[in-house]
């Protein structure tokens, strides 16, 4: 499982530039790491240094899990999953929870009124973002975010947190 580290150091920074191909903004910690200690997801302030609102707390970084990720998302999945969030009270209440949840991890590193309020992904009513949801899972752990739970499951024969892809 990927560990968490709240600090971030100049390698880090380094091997997110390379990761990202460019570099990195915002980064306030090393939320979950590979196997091999490389960040795997990034803690990001709320707001930028150039002053940008940034709701995206969690931002999955590694390359091979972005890509699973976005292979998912072509799917069309998050059009299946929002409708059944309309459906699905349990499932609804699970995800405000998780909506709940990564508001207060983004409020621990500071208030911006612009996104009060708002989390990221399309929580609590919605799918937008499987990568945002996969990062506050890797991040938060299991049982935390639903969505984030099931799309890591969903992409498990491609890549999977215990298992070094960099």
């Amino acid at each position: 499982m990927p560990t968490s580290a709240p600090d971030v150091t100049e390698r880090d920074l380094q091997v997110l530039a390379e990761q990202l191909g460019r570099p990195p903004r915002g980064v306030v910690g090393v939320a979950a790491r590979c196997v091999c200690g490389r960040p795997l997801v990034v803690r990001t302030a709320p707001r930028l240094d150039d002053g940008t609102p940034f709701p995206t707390t969690y931002y999955l970084t590694n390359p091979q899990a972005v890509a699973a990720v976005s292979t998912l998302e072509a799917s069309g999945l998050m059009k299946e999953w929002t409708a059944r969030l309309a459906e699905d009270d349990e499932l609804a209440q699970a995800y405000a929870r998780a909506h709940e949840s990564y508001l207060a991890d983004r409020e621990a590193l500071g208030h911006v009124p612009e996104i009060a309020g708002i989390s990221a992904g399309g929580m609590p009513t919605r799918v937008k973002c499987l990568h945002v949801l996969v990062g506050h899972a890797l991040a938060a752990g299991p049982g935390v975010n639903p969505l984030g739970d099931e799309a890591l499951d969903r992409i498990g024969d491609v890549w999977r947190p215990d298992r070094c892809t960099c």
